[in-house]
């Protein structure tokens, strides 16, 4: 049966092989702008995009024809490629063998847009590591051994 409406937001943090910070700033922008294309080919919408030096967020609403595991294997494959090709780091490029993918309610939206979108600032006040435990913390409601 086709879906006509959804609302299947995921929230998406793709990290660098062993957090190496290898996406350099002259480059972010063309990056962002390459995995927002994969993104859309894909019958996908983008809200809102930042790439870190050594992590990447996005959030996007996902057609139901693609599952979260699929675009994320796709967008992994194909913008190593890129940025490999196009030589936008240092050495060779890649990400880690696996991501994370957060549901996201309609109401957060908004929220997690701004989130994203100030990542720079954010970054200056806690580091990658504090960030992405307060996420497993918050999302998976896991408790972190001391």
């Amino acid at each position: 049966m086709k879906i006509e409406y959804n609302n299947l937001y995921t929230h998406f943090i793709f990290t660098t092989l062993h957090r190496i910070p290898s996406i350099p700033e002259n480059h972010r922008e063309e990056i962002e702008k390459y995995l927002t294309g994969i993104i859309r080919n894909h019958d996908c919408q983008l809200y809102a995009i930042y790439a870190n030096p050594e992590h990447v967020h996005f959030l996007v609403s996902r057609s139901p024809a693609i599952s979260e595991e699929s675009l994320a294997n796709i967008i992994e494959s194909s913008s190593e490629i890129f940025i490999n090709r196009k030589k936008l780091c240092k050495g060779v490029f890649k990400w880690q063998d696996s991501c994370s993918g957060f549901s996201v309610s309609k109401s957060d939206v908004d929220r997690v847009c701004q989130y994203i979108l100030n990542q720079a600032v954010h970054h200056r006040k806690i580091s990658f590591s504090e960030e992405y435990e307060s996420f497993l913390k918050f999302y998976q409601k896991t408790i972190v051994p001391k």
